[in-house]
């Protein structure tokens, strides 16, 4: 439960219709493969089975279902867990389809279900009467159990615990009872459920728990019951879910009966209700809480975590023509805007200027303008390499745009003896002075004809400071600013696989190969010497802290732990605890360059212009997030 990862579980047993020795006998293994998980979710009535019929009316079943629950409870007295097992509870002369509350030997809670369904092959209204929010107290056994929908399950150890229940059909509803516990403050959902297979249902299903676990900002936990139950009219599929924050983490495999495991991450939903003032201030007023206390120990992870939190797993190609399409049209506006028909780019060959090129020929297609009114300028000078130099001019006629060469060596030069510096001196003045250089470079040219200069810099950049203040830092729109490093690789890459022009794919692809630099450095035998993952470090690390730190807050020792599961078998903790450090530095100690920052879209859930995603200040300290590493 450290860092906010708790085990979850959702259990499909194997039962016999009425028969609930045998079904306790099936759960009661299903709890035993469960080994770890703090929150153990049943399918709907499964201590009976589903499709008893009649048999619900039959004090036999009604007992024989009571009995169940007495032993199932006894014999996980001593499980450190929650459990849910769903089961019909007969309260006075009236019978509910429930979801009973199990933790340590006790019934803590009986939530009814609400939402009844009346179909043709199953009304469950010849049965059941519908639960009602407001909480009693019933008598189950030798206790008094609260009775009602509005239970909240928490633990005061884990602030962000807290847990309530739906069964079924409750999710199918326009106004789900699980948009109300989360608004009283529920950060987990588990939904006991009977949801019958149909053709193309289990598509629709998804969409329900995931969509549901979305709007909540919570995580949602289906467990549904499966083989074993009458075919009769209906067919079941036991098809289990573990939904959090709209992404399925797992799902069962149809027709199998499966127990899923897995963990939950309470600190990322506790981050996103933190900005949805929906959840400021919990509306609980007619929930009663019931505390339970569970072993505060570190859940080992086995879920996946991205390496590349930035990069599309799923349709790729459809979104990657998406985020292309947020920066062409960011672009396209401004040209249109300021009736601009002429724009300048500084082209180095590298993966930043070539992704920008990219756009401003999906712009100009867009609005009808003249490729040629798009000025390529490669701007050699002491680190620039043959590769490089020939990759810009080899790319820029590819595309058709205007190119222009514009060595700045010699202004260079002429500068350091303006302002008395040492041109053998290797310093940050030797390295800047060419970025400002190049920058008026394009900025003149700009004047010249009329047009914008656009910006290559990225988000990975920004984070780190890793730009030339009013040197490469500056331009009249940036049309990189919203995508990180390793998404630029993955959408010049797939502008390589798209293409039908061989000159532009086999440059494009020795782009993709050549190692990231400024070239601002004299090139060693020929080849580049300055690289800056050997400087800065790892750009897929950088931008897995910078996702992580900007967009849930996670302490540096949670990054870390994130960070070293992640890349596991590749990067060993100390070296990526050497590179968080360099980051929290950097990215603290670099805001007032992005306090100052050109416009550029947002096209992702991160963004860091100083207008409305990221506001800062640039004196802020970073000392309590390094401090917290030691």
């Amino acid at each position: 439960m450290k860092d906010g990862f708790i085990k979850v579980c959702c259990a499909t047993p194997d039962i016999r219709v009425a028969d609930c020795d045998f079904n306790t006998q099936q759960i009661l293994a299903c709890i035993r493969k469960a080994e770890g998980s703090k929150v153990i979710v049943f399918p709907e009535l499964c201590v009976t089975g589903y499709t008893c019929g009649d048999l619900f009316l039959q004090s036999t079943l009604l007992e024989g279902a009571r009995q169940a629950i007495f032993k199932i409870s006894k014999e996980t007295a001593d499980l450190d867990a929650v459990i849910f097992v769903g089961a019909p509870v007969a309260v006075h002369q009236t019978i509910y389809n429930c979801a009973v509350i199990l933790h340590r030997g006790e019934v803590i809670g009986i939530v009814p279900k609400k939402h009844l369904p009346n179909y043709k092959e199953f009304s469950e209204k010849r049965y059941f009467s519908e639960g009602k929010p407001e909480v009693s107290w019933i008598r189950f056994g030798e206790t008094e159990v609260p009775f009602g929908m509005n239970l909240l399950i928490y633990d005061e150890q884990m602030e962000s615990f807290l847990l309530s229940a739906e069964i079924c059909e409750d999710l199918w509803a326009a106004n789900p009872p699980s948009a109300a516990h989360a608004q009283a403050g529920a950060t987990v959902i588990v939904n006991l459920s009977a949801s019958n297979e149909l053709v193309a249902k289990r598509d629709y299903r998804k969409q329900l728990v995931t969509g549901q676990s979305a709007r909540l900002y919570a995580a949602y936990l289906f467990a549904s019951a499966g083989e074993g139950e009458s075919t009769t009219d209906l067919v079941f599929a036991g098809d289990n879910m573990i939904a959090e924050n709209g992404t399925l983490l797992l799902r069962s495999t149809p027709f199998s009966n499966q127990t899923i495991v897995t963990e939950i991450d309470l600190d990322k939903l506790t981050e996103e209700r933190r900005r949805n003032p929906d959840f400021a201030s919990g509306q609980a007023e007619h929930y009663v809480r019931i505390p339970v206390c569970l072993d505060w120990t570190q859940t080992p992870l086995t879920r996946p975590v991205s390496r590349l939190p930035f990069v599309p797993t799923e349709n790729q190609a459809e979104q990657a023509e998406e985020i292309l399409m947020l920066q062409t049209m960011g672009l396209k506006k401004r040209l249109v805007h300021t009736n601009t028909k002429n724009v300048v780019i500084g082209v180095s060959g590298g993966l930043d200027s070539t992704l920008a090129l990219l756009v401003a020929v999906r712009a100009f297609d867009s609005a009808g303008l003249d490729r040629k009114g798009i000025t390529a300028i490669t701007m050699p000078c002491f680190g620039t390499t043959d590769r490089t130099y020939h990759n810009a001019i080899d790319f820029a006629n590819a595309l058709g745009v205007t190119l222009r060469e514009i060595p700045v060596a010699d202004a260079v030069l002429k500068h350091f003896s303006d302002i008395g510096h040492d041109a053998s001196l290797l310093d940050v003045t030797y390295e800047n002075a060419q970025a400002r250089e190049r920058t008026q470079v394009l900025m003149d040219v700009a004047n010249q004809q009329n047009g914008l200069v656009i910006g290559t810099g990225d988000l990975s950049e920004l984070a780190l400071g890793w730009a030339t203040y009013n040197g490469d830092h500056m331009s009249m729109y940036g049309v990189n600013a919203g995508v990180p490093k390793t998404l630029i690789r993955h959408l010049v890459a797939y502008e390589a696989e798209r293409t039908g022009s061989d000159a532009l794919k086999r440059v494009l692809e020795d782009i993709l190969d050549t190692p990231v630099s400024p070239e601002l450095l004299p090139p060693s035998d020929g080849e580049i010497s300055q690289k800056t993952e050997h400087i800065v470090g790892p750009y897929e690390l950088h931008d897995f802290f910078l996702y992580y730190t900007v967009r849930y807050g996670f302490a540096p020792k949670k990054l870390l732990r994130l960070a070293t599961h992640a890349f596991s078998g590749t990067y060993e903790e100390d070296f990526i605890l050497q590179w968080l450090k360099v980051f929290l530095r950097r990215f603290f100690s670099q805001q007032f360059k992005r306090s100052c920052l050109p416009d550029g879209p947002k096209v992702g859930s991160v963004g860091l212009s100083p207008r409305g995603d990221w506001q800062m200040p640039s004196d802020a300290v970073s000392a309590l997030w390094l401090t917290a590493l030691e």
